[in-house]
């Protein structure tokens, strides 16, 4: 997930604060001229927090400064009647459970039809798809079931789908919900490890 968030977090970012700053690439941007960006990230996940690797921008991270943690920010929230506030987390991202699609999909018909065509898009990859920058060795999915998202089986986590895929139930728990940590635009939410892997070390 390293090049999804470069690609389609930090990278967009930069363009926007270059415009922002009135530098677009490729000039250059002169010495003490910086945008101070405020990045989201609890005490749960403070091992996250990044500098950032440019200098006309400097991370701050709020929530550290006032040690918040996820518990602190649902309270916070809830107190203004924002209790249903959801996880930041990219529209497409592989790492969403069947509960985050169906929600795209029952509730923002124009977001799930991105998701599905994105879906579509990345297929094939393409041919810097890999570190080494060869093509794919077969099909990408952003669902876990290997089939298009339109098809995927997203209603539930069925019996009969643990056995195909032998998986535990805690498993289960992860395709229904979704990998546990939160998105920011520094780091992806993406813990392989809460998923088990095939035969390759890929995450399946």
């Amino acid at each position: 997930m390293q090049r999804s968030t470069g690609e389609y977090k930090v990278k967009p970012i930069k363009q926007k604060v270059r415009e922002l700053l009135g530098y677009p690439y490729p000039a250059r941007i002169p010495k003490g001229v910086f945008v101070e960006q405020w990045v989201g990230i609890s005490t749960d996940e403070s091992h996250r927090a990044k500098d950032a690797d440019v200098k006309y921008m400097r991370n701050r991270h709020p929530l550290l400064d006032m040690s918040w943690s996820r518990a602190d920010c649902v309270r916070y929230l809830t107190s203004l009647g924002l209790a249903d506030t959801p996880k930041s987390s990219c529209l497409g991202c592989p790492f969403h459970g069947n509960a985050q699609c169906r929600n795209i999909r029952d509730t923002s018909p124009s977001e799930w039809a991105d998701v599905v065509e994105f879906d579509a898009a990345i297929r094939q990859g393409n041919a810097r798809a890999n570190a080494t920058g060869n093509r794919l060795l077969g099909e990408a999915f952003l669902h876990r079931s290997r089939v298009p998202l339109s098809e995927a089986p997203i209603d539930h986590v069925t019996a009969a789908e643990r056995a195909a895929l032998r998986i535990s139930v805690e498993e289960a728990d992860v395709l229904e919900k979704g990998v546990e940590d939160g998105c920011s635009p520094w780091a992806c939410r993406g813990d392989a490890d809460a998923l088990t892997r095939d035969d390759f070390g890929l995450a399946t």
